[in-house]
Formats: C-alpha cells, structure tokens, sequence
C-alpha cells in the first residue's frame, strides 16, 4: 500500500508542490528515500525512526521505500520530516489516509517527537491556500502561517502525539491566530539631530517619494546617525506589503515567534558583505540583503568600501524591483524593490574640502575614492546631498531640531497623494513617485513653460541622461506632493535640479 502527503519545495517565495510517497512492502528492512533529496533530507530517515519510537510506535520489520515526486526537483531543508512521518503512520494505520489528503505538510522532528520551526510557513500557507487544502506546521510557526487568510484549515501541533490524538478525535488541535510584533518605541529620533537642514531636507524628500539617497561628507558629520533615523519618519506596510515583505523574511527564517512586523524593513549590511551576501544566491540559493529590504531602506555605509563588483550588481535590481539569481540547474528570483540610501566620505583620509585641511595624496586621493563607485549606479540616486561637519556652535545651541512625528505626519499625506494617483490612473502596485512608470513620468510631473525652459538648459549644461531627466521629474513631483500642490512648479524643478548637483563630482571621477 502506498500512503500520500502533500507538502511543498521553495523556489524563491513560490511554493512548488511535492508529492511524499511511502510504500512499506516485503523486502530487506530499512528506509530509503529517493527523489533528488540533500543531505538534511537524507538524515530525516533518522530523525523520523527516532520520533516515531520516542511517541510509542515500531518502524515496521519490512522495507520502506518514500519516494519524493517529481523526482527531477531539487528538495532541500528539514521540513520534509513531519510529511515523511504522516505518511509512514498513515502506512502502518496508525492515522487514516483520507484524514491528511487535504492538507499540505511541513515540519522538522526532533528525536523526542517534538516538531520544531521551519522557514517557509506563510509561503507555505499561501501556496496551501492556492491549491485548496489545509495546513499542518510546527506550533511555533502556527501564527505566521495563519495570515495566509481566514479560511484556510491550520493545525499547529506541538508533537507527533498531539496529530495522532486529533486524527483520532482524542484531542482537538485549535487554530492558531495571526499575531504582530510589537510596535518599536524607541525609534530614534529626528529631533536628535542639531544643525544639518539640507540633510534633513534631503532625508524627508526620499522619505515622502520613495526616492535613493547619497549623502557625502566627513567622518562624524552624522551620515549614519540621519539615515538610523529614517525609519522613523516612514508610514507602515500597506497590507499587501507586509505580506510581500513577510513572504521574504520567512523564507530567510527571520520572523521571531511567528509574529509579523508592520515595519518597513532597514537593511543595514557591513562593507565586506560578498555579492551573494548582498543579491542573494549560495548553495541553497537564499534572499540577500537587497531582497530583504523589499518595500524598506538598503542602507550601504562606507559606500566606496564595498567592492566594485558587488554594487554593480544592485544596478539591475534598482530597476526591475527583483534580484534573479541565475545558475546552471535552474533560476530563483526573489522581490527587491527596496529605497538605497548610502553615506560616504569624499576621499580616503574622510576631510577633502574641509576648510583648514590639505591632504598629503593631494586631488588624487579624492578622484581614486569616489572612481571606485561607477557612473550608472551613481545615476540611479535621485538625490546627493554634501553632509558638512558640523559646527561646535550647532552643538551647544540648546534648540531641539524638528521630531520625527510631525515629519512623518508631512511625509504620510505626500504619500497618500502619490497612492490616490497611481489609483487613478489604473497603476497597481504603485505607491510612491519613484516607482512611477517611464512613460508615465512626464504626464504625472507635467511642466509649464519656464518649468520646461530650466530643465533643457539644467540637462544641456550638465549632460543629464535619460534616466537622469526623469528621476529630476520624479523628485519634483515628490516636492510638489510635500508642498500639497497640483502642479509641479519652477521652484520644485530647481530644488530637485540642485539635489543632484551635490554629486556631479563623483560621476566625471567614475
């Protein structure tokens, strides 16, 4: 007899699904698993046998064949586990096979019986919910998966016991709730930083419209300290966010306790991170840090440390909005639509142009540091805003600057505005200017007269690309939606001109 249980394989956030076959038959006793299984799946064969013996059941005296279709797939992780143990019982009549055929399964088995976590519960619970069954996942993940929706069927035992005893009606397993995070409450704050008003200027801007961010300066002129505070200032995920966003996460094992998070993610990777560290990719092919930071900040500090290759890489990703991990047995692509923000200092010693410093390398120094960033990563940031140190007048003044909730009050209604926009219009998917469409860009920042006379003498004069003309007309429009205009004025096309004009060093040196 050959016993079935449906469970799933991860490409990217998609949930493919698996068909776990059991078959206990005469032959030479043991267990053998077959299907184009990784060593984690191998070794639940003892995993498996130590469970079932710890909850009071005898692998049978004869041989035991499970077959993981289709066999061409790779199968990877430990949640085949619990699958391959229901599908055994189900074998040798210890739960009824009919009473698992609707649901899909995933788990990992300790040897006491105990299920623990596993990645990948709410891609899971989706991909469930896409095929018309149930769930059964470890107790921990339980609230995770139920945000797959109301009506999908989840059972979240704590050990093979607890299963058995509810197929068999002697214990009935609830449904477990959703659950969130705990709203953070301390955020650090805006009102911390004394002096700086064009930073903090250039931070609301690329908070408000979703728009990348450099910020140039010495060492201890705050760079790090404006961008930790960025996540202050941001609205919360839309619904459909968190779950795009939850989606990633899980599949990286970084939800706690299975409980989601409404906050935008803030990505904060150290120079020596590799390419695949950042993009995605290893042996198991897992979400980097720029997927992680979908629908949140991918904070680069220390920009030109990291190795040229690497932030190469993120040039396709600032533009499709998804990092596609190629190799030669197959192709993943995880979302990446993330915000960059990155600091860094104008050359190696950190004080090139600062009065009263000269340094010993001389222009060189300057030009070999900022030519480690290339030209068209360079012409993806909107904005490029110079960072001075700050003043020791600055620091003593006793005046707190502007806190982050009444910023964040400016930037949710700009951001209410893009959103009914784009709905408007029939864009899906579209909440902020910078994801508007190219050929949407000039309809949406439309320009009068001396609008249009400025730009072609600013892209004339500075030699601005196609790429560059738009993401202009972008943060005008996003400056615009501060002010609470209609129209995208002069004044808006020359403080969004200015905001690139902070970095046009840095491209004639790459």
């Amino acid at each position: 007899m050959v016993s079935r249980v449906t469970t799933i394989a991860f490409e990217g956030v998609e949930a493919v699904p698996v068909d776990v076959q059991v078959l206990v038959g005469p032959g030479k006793v043991g267990m053998q698993i077959v299907g184009l299984a990784d060593k984690a799946v191998a070794e639940s064969r003892e995993r498996v046998q130590a469970a079932l013996q710890a909850s009071g059941l005898s692998m049978p005296a004869k041989k035991v064949i499970v077959n993981l279709a289709p066999a061409d797939l790779p199968k990877e992780g430990s949640h085949y586990d619990l699958p391959i143990a229901l599908g055994l019982m189900a074998a040798i009549g210890v739960i009824p096979t009919d009473a698992i055929a609707s649901y899909v399964v995933l788990g990992e088995l300790g040897l006491d019986g105990a299920i623990a976590a596993v990645a990948g519960a709410l891609p899971a619970a989706i991909g469930a919910n896409a095929m018309g069954k149930g769930l059964i996942c470890p107790h921990d993940v339980g609230p995770e998966a139920a945000w797959a929706g109301e009506q999908i069927d989840i059972l979240a035992p704590r050990s093979l016991i607890a299963i058995a005893n509810h197929f068999r009606g002697t214990q009935v397993l609830s449904r477990p709730e959703p659950a969130t995070q705990a709203a953070p409450s301390n955020l650090p704050d805006l009102a911390d930083i004394k002096g700086q008003e064009t930073a903090r200027r250039a931070l609301e801007i690329a908070a408000a419209g979703g728009h990348n961010l450099l910020m140039i300066g010495p060492p201890g002129s705050g760079k790090s300290m404006l961008a930790q505070r960025l996540p202050s200032i941001l609205p919360k995920l839309l619904p459909r966010e968190l779950l795009e966003v939850s989606m990633v996460a899980s599949i990286a094992g970084e939800i706690a306790e299975g409980r989601l998070s409404d906050r935008r993610p803030f990505r904060a990777p150290h120079h020596s991170a590799t390419m695949a560290a950042l993009i995605g990719g290893g042996l198991k092919v897992r979400p980097g840090e720029a997927s992680l930071a979908h629908h949140g900040v991918l904070f680069l500090d220390e920009l030109p440390e990291f190795s040229p290759q690497t932030l190469d890489s993120l040039r396709q990703p600032l533009e499709t909005g998804e990092c596609v991990v190629a190799r030669a047995n197959g192709r993943v692509a995880y979302p990446a639509r993330f915000q960059l923000v990155a600091a860094m200092n104008p050359c190696r010693c950190g004080m090139a142009g600062e009065p009263g410093h000269r340094c010993a390398r001389g222009p060189r120094c300057q030009a070999d540091y900022q030519a480690r960033i290339s030209g068209p990563l360079l012409d993806r940031i909107d904005l490029r805003v110079d960072v001075p140190a700050v003043t020791a007048s600055d620091l003593i003044g006793p005046s707190r600057s502007e806190p982050s909730a009444v910023v964040a009050e400016r930037v949710a209604r700009a951001r209410t505005i893009q959103a009914a926009r784009f709905s408007a219009l029939g864009i899906d998917g579209v909440t902020t200017n910078a994801g508007c469409p190219t050929a949407l860009v000039e309809e949406v920042a439309a320009l009068d007269a001396p609008g249009t006379a400025l730009l072609r003498e600013a892209s004339d004069k500075f030699g601005f690309s196609a790429r560059a003309y738009h993401r202009v007309l972008k943060v005008a429009r996003t400056l615009a939606d501060l002010d609470g205009r209609d129209s995208v004025g002069r004044i808006h096309l020359a403080e969004a001109i200015s905001s690139r004009m902070a970095g046009e060093r840095l491209a004639q040196a790459a």
